[in-house]
């Protein structure tokens, strides 16, 4: 039986770590879909204020805290 070196164990490692990224953000990707329409349905369903999950979707979107957010923020997202 081969053993493994520290330098080939860091090689797997890295193949390892470029599969799981790859993978990962496949997944990633498919899920953001799916919450970004999620909280669009419920943006349109609603006003301020939104329930929390909401309002930190929003203040990431809009790039402010969301004590900050107004109505017509919303609405230019929405459009």
């Amino acid at each position: 039986m081969a053993k493994i070196t520290r330098a080939g164990r860091r090689e797997l490692d890295r193949i390892d770590a470029a599969w799981s990224k790859e993978r990962n953000f496949t997944r990633k990707k498919k899920e953001r879909s799916r919450r970004d329409a999620q909280m669009m349905a419920a943006i349109r369903g609603g006003s301020l204020p939104y329930p929390p999950n909401v309002m930190s979707w929003l203040s990431r979107k809009l790039e402010k805290r969301s004590t900050r957010i107004t109505q017509a923020d919303v609405k230019s997202l929405l459009s």
